[in-house]
C-alpha cells in the first residue's frame, strides 16, 4: 500500500469517528483501533501530557488494565524523547535504545520493534502515537508518514475534546526553563515584555479535507503567489545588496520551484490533509530532517525552507498580516528573522519594548530608525524561533547583548531594580525640561536633538530641547519602496518646521547610498563598494543624481516659506563639494524667484566634518559656511580605520582616545574667532563622560538622541569649563594609560555621576 493510500484509508475511517456522538475517550479507543488494524500492527497506543506527565489514554494490544495507569516523565522512555524531542523514532529493538523505559504493567515485553511520532498542538507535543510489533523490523517510510498524518488529525480531536494540558504541553527542555540567548548589540537599551511574532505562526484548525481538488488549487495558487513574491524580492533586493543576504534569496527561489516539495504536499493532499495540513505536515519532516544534519551549512539551508514554508502557509490561509496589523495588546519585545525600517514604524511605540532579531546587522536600515526611536535590537540571535513560545515573558538587555526568556525570579527582580532606576533618572530630568543648561561659570550651552521623524518633533518641547540640530531627510527616502515624490517631501519638511515653531531645524540633506542602499537609486558603481561607509554615498551620490538633489532642494525651500532655513552636506570632503551642492539650492532659489514664489526668511548653509581631509581645509572652507557639525560616527571609523559595523574592533572605537580628542581639539582651535557655529552631532554627545570632554576641548553645541537631553543638561549644570579646560589640556598634552579612566576619576571626585 502507498503512503496516500494508507493515510487516506486511515482518515477516511478516522473523519466518521470525529463525526460520531462518542465521548472523547470512546474515539481514542476506536482511532487506536483503526490505526492499528490499517497499518497491520500487532499494537498501537495513544500517550497524553497531563499534569507534566505522558499517561496511557488508549491501547490497541497492550494491557487495558494499564490505560490511565502507566505514566512516563518528559524525556523518560521512548515516548518521553519524542515528547521532549518532539521527533520520530523508528527502531527495531527497541530495548537496545539507550532510554528505553519498560513498564511491566503493560506486557510491551513480547514486542521488538518501535515506531513513534509526536502528536503536535501549536508547536507544543501534546502526546505520542506509537506501534508496535513482536518481529524485529524498522517500520517502511509509508507506515511513518501514515502515522505522522494521523497525529495530525489526533491533535485536532484532542484539542478539541478539551484533553489538550495547555499547563504542561511541551516542545520538550528549550520551551519550559528560563533560557538566555547572546546576540549582537544594534541598538542599546533595556526592555521587557511578552514574545510577539512579527509573522505569526499560522495554527491549523481543520486538518481534514472536504474536497481534495480545492485543496491541491489552493496550493497552487499559493505557490505562484510565493514565487512572484520572491521574484519582486529579487527585482527590489529586498534581503540588501550582496552578501549572505543574496544566499538566502537564491535559497528561497530554489526551494520555491523545487517539485520535489510541491510534489510532497500534493500527496500529503491527496491522503485526505488541508492544504495547510499538508503544508505542515511536510514542514515536520523537514524539522525531522534538521535534527539528523551535522552540516551547519545543509541546517541553515533546511531552516531557510522551514521560513519559506511558513510564508506558504500564510498564503494559503490568507493571514498575511504582521502582528503590527493586528495591534499591540500588551508591552512587546518583537521576535522576527529580519525587519525592515517601514514594518518597525508600523507598531505602536508605547508598547514596543525591543526587537530581537534571528539575523540583523549594525549597517541595516532597521537599525537607523530604532536607534531613532528609543527602541532597544538585539541582532544575531541564532535559532530564536526554536527557543521562545508566542507570549512568553522576555527581558531584553541589549547593553550587554543578552535575550532572557521566561526569565527566573531572580533576574526578574535585577531587571526591575534597573526599570525602577531608569525610572527615576528619567524623573528627575523631566524636570530640568523647562531650565536653560547654563554651566557652573554660567556659559549657556546649546543642546538640541537629532531627529528624522515627523513624529520626533514632539521631543523638543517634551525634553525642553534648543532645537533640532540633525534632522536626518533619508529616513523618508529608507521607508519608501519607491523615489519619494517632490511634493512628498515638502510636506514633512513644513510639517517638522511648523511643529518646531521657533525653535531652528537644522535639515542634512539625503544620506543614503553605501551602506544605506535603496533600492530604486541602484548605481552600478555603489555594487562595486567593498567598504560601503566609505563608498558611493550622501553627498557623492547627491552631486551625480542631479535630479534627486534638485528635487530635495526645491522641497526645502517651498517648505521654509516665511522661515529660516538651515541646510547642512553630509560628507563633504572637500570644499569644492560645499560649493557645488550649495550651487544646485542657489539654482533653486533663482528659479523660484522668477515664478515669485514665497521664499526663507534666511538661509544658512553648513557642512558635516566627518571626513578627515576636510579638516586639512577649513581655512578655505570656514569664509563659505555658517555651521560646521562634526559627525563623530563616521568621523571616529575613518580615523581609526575601524568598520563600527564590525563587533570585533569594538575596542579600537573609543570616543575617549586622545587621537580622536587631539584631533577634536584641532578643530575648536582652527574655527575659533571665524564667527562660524561649531557644534557636535553624534552619540558621542550623548554620553554624558564623553560629553564632558567635549565641553572641555571647546565645544558648545552638542545635538543628540531625545532621551540624552535631560541627562547632558543635568550634567552641564555641574561643570565649571574653566576647570575642566584645564584638565584635558593637560591629558591632552601628556595622554594618561587610560584617559576614559583618568576623566572618570575626575568627575566622581566632583560628584558628577557617568555612564
Amino acid at each position: 500500500m502507498t503512503a496516500v493510500a494508507a493515510a487516506r484509508s486511515i482518515l477516511t475511517r478516522l473523519h466518521e469517528v470525529m463525526a460520531s456522538r462518542l465521548h472523547p475517550q470512546g474515539k481514542l479507543d476506536q482511532v487506536v483501533q483503526i490505526i492499528g488494524e490499517s497499518l497491520d500492527s500487532e499494537v498501537c497506543s495513544i500517550y497524553l501530557l497531563r499534569e507534566g506527565m505522558l499517561e496511557l489514554f488508549a491501547t490497541r494490544g497492550l494491557e487495558q488494565s494499564a490505560v490511565h495507569v502507566t505514566r512516563l516523565a518528559v524525556g523518560e522512555g521512548l515516548n518521553g524523547i519524542i515528547a521532549e524531542h518532539v521527533e520520530t523514532l523508528n527502531l527495531a529493538e527497541a530495548a537496545a535504545h539507550p532510554d528505553f523505559a519498560y513498564r511491566p504493567e503493560t506486557g510491551e515485553d513480547k514486542f521488538h520493534s518501535f515506531a513513534g511520532v509526536p502528536i503536535v498542538h501549536r508547536e507544543r507535543a501534546v502526546g505520542t502515537l506509537c506501534v508496535q510489533h513482536a518481529d524485529p523490523r524498522r517500520y517502511e517510510d509509508v507506515e511513518i508518514e501514515a502515522l505522522q498524518t494521523v497525529a495530525m488529525v489526533l491533535s485536532e480531536l484532542i484539542a478539541s475534546a478539551g484533553l489538550v494540558d495547555e499547563e504542561s504541553s511541551t516542545l520538550g527542555e528549550a520551551l519550559s526553563g528560563p533560557q538566555v540567548i547572546q546576540g549582537l548589540t544594534l541598538v542599546k537599551g533595556i526592555g521587557g515584555g511578552s514574545a510577539v511574532f512579527h509573522q505569526p505562526r499560522v495554527h491549523i484548525e481543520h486538518v481534514v479535507a472536504e474536497d481534495t481538488e480545492a485543496e491541491r488549487q489552493r496550493v497552487y495558487r499559493a505557490f505562484d503567489k510565493m514565487r512572484d513574491q520572491i521574484e519582486a524580492m529579487s527585482n527590489q533586493a529586498e534581503f540588501g545588496v550582496g552578501g549572505e543576504h543574496d544566499e538566502v534569496l537564491q535559497t528561497y527561489k530554489m526551494f520555491a520551484y523545487d517539485e520535489g516539495w510541491g510534489r510532497r504536499i500534493n500527496e500529503a493532499i491527496d491522503s485526505g490533509l488541508t492544504a495547510e495540513a499538508a503544508i505542515e505536515r511536510v514542514q515536520q519532516r523537514t524539522r525531522m530532517r534538521m535534527r539528523e544534519i551535522d552540516d551547519p551549512l545543509l541546517a541553515d539551508r533546511m531552516h531557510d525552507l522551514e521560513d519559506l514554508s511558513n510564508r506558504l502557509l500564510r498564503i494559503v490561509s490568507g493571514q498575511l498580516g504582521t502582528a503590527a496589523t493586528q495591534g499591540l495588546k500588551r508591552d512587546t519585545i518583537l521576535i522576527a528573522r529580519n525587519l525592515g525600517p517601514a514594518e518597525l514604524l508600523e507598531y505602536d511605540r508605547r508598547r514596543l519594548k525591543g526587537v530581537v532579531l534571528e539575523e540583523g546587522s549594525l549597517t541595516a536600515h532597521v537599525v537607523i530608525v530604532a536607534r531613532a526611536m528609543g527602541i532597544p535590537v538585539l541582532g544575531r540571535a541564532r535559532a530564536l524561533r526554536g527557543l521562545v513560545r508566542e507570549g512568553d515573558e522576555v527581558l531584553l538587555d541589549a547593553d550587554k547583548g543578552l535575550v532572557h526568556i521566561r526569565p527566573t525570579q531572580q533576574t526578574q527582580d535585577l531587571f526591575a531594580e534597573r526599570f525602577a532606576q531608569t525610572r527615576q533618572r528619567q524623573a528627575a530630568y523631566a524636570e530640568l525640561r523647562d531650565v536653560e543648561p547654563f554651566t557652573r561659570c554660567g556659559t549657556r550651552i546649546q543642546v538640541m536633538i537629532n531627529a528624522g521623524l515627523r513624529d520626533d518633533i514632539a521631543a523638543l518641547s517634551l525634553v525642553g530641547a534648543d532645537g533640532i540640530g540633525l534632522f536626518r531627510t533619508e529616513f523618508q527616502f529608507l521607508v519608501s519602496a519607491t523615489l519619494p515624490q517632490r511634493e512628498r517631501q515638502t510636506r514633512l519638511y513644513r510639517d517638522v518646521l511648523e511643529a518646531a515653531g521657533d525653535k531652528p531645524v537644522i535639515f542634512r540633506t539625503v544620506d543614503i547610498g553605501g551602506d544605506k542602499a535603496v533600492p530604486y537609486l541602484d548605481s552600478e558603481n555603489a555594487d562595486a563598494d567593498e567598504n560601503p561607509a566609505m563608498g558611493w554615498r550622501a553627498l557623492r551620490l547627491g552631486l551625480e543624481r542631479g535630479g534627486l538633489m534638485k528635487a530635495q532642494a526645491r522641497a526645502l525651500l517651498e517648505a521654509a516659506a516665511g522661515k529660516s532655513l538651515y541646510v547642512m552636506f553630509p560628507m563633504v570632503s572637500e570644499p569644492w563639494e560645499f560649493d557645488a551642492a550649495k550651487d544646485v539650492f542657489d539654482q533653486q532659489l533663482a528659479w523660484l524667484k522668477t515664478q515669485k514664489k514665497m521664499l526663507p526668511d534666511q538661509i544658512k548653509f553648513g557642512a558635516m566634518l566627518e571626513v578627515p581631509a576636510l579638516a586639512e581645509t577649513l581655512d578655505l572652507l570656514l569664509p563659505r559656511v555658517s555651521f560646521i557639525s562634526v559627525g563623530t560616527n563616521d568621523l571616529t571609523q575613518f580615523l581609526f580605520a575601524a568598520d563600527r559595523a564590525n563587533p570585533k574592533l569594538a575596542e579600537r572605537y573609543d570616543w575617549l582616545s586622545p587621537a580622536i580628542l587631539r584631533f577634536l581639539k584641532r578643530i575648536t582651535q582652527a574655527t575659533a574667532g571665524s564667527g562660524v557655529d561649531l557644534g557636535i552631532c553624534g552619540e558621542m554627545g550623548g554620553r554624558r563622560l564623553e560629553a564632558l570632554a567635549l565641553l572641555g576641548i571647546g565645544f558648545r553645541r552638542l545635538s543628540i538622541t531625545p532621551v540624552a537631553v535631560g541627562p547632558i543638561k543635568e550634567l552641564v549644570r555641574k561643570v565649571d569649563l574653566a576647570e575642566i579646560t584645564a584638565a584635558m589640556d593637560g591629558w591632552l598634552s601628556s595622554p594618561p594609560v587610560s584617559m576614559r579612566a583618568e576623566l572618570s576619576a575626575w568627575a566622581d571626585a566632583r560628584g558628577i555621576e557617568f555612564d
